[in-house]
């Protein structure tokens, strides 16, 4: 039980350390700059602070992920170093 709320917490620090750095990410870079992907059908504007905000959430995400597998493995009795 006892590694079941560690494994909480820290998914939970996780996922608000993520939200915080891709908060922070978006409200720091301007909308305006960005990449323009362009196409025979038009151009795409990506801009820098979205791919950052979604970068950060995609952290928090494979983190949380890693967590959870390693917890799972070690109920096995799998040793990971």
């Amino acid at each position: 039980m006892d590694q079941t709320i560690q494994l909480a917490f820290r998914i939970a620090i996780v996922w608000s350390a993520g939200f915080l750095v891709a908060v922070g990410v978006r409200a720091l870079l301007p909308d305006q700059a960005g990449i323009s992907l362009g196409s025979a059908e038009g151009s795409l504007f990506l801009s820098y602070s979205k791919i950052g905000f979604w970068t950060c959430l995609l952290a928090a995400l494979t983190v949380t992920g890693l967590v959870v597998y390693r917890a799972m493995m070690a109920d096995f009795g799998s040793t990971i170093r």
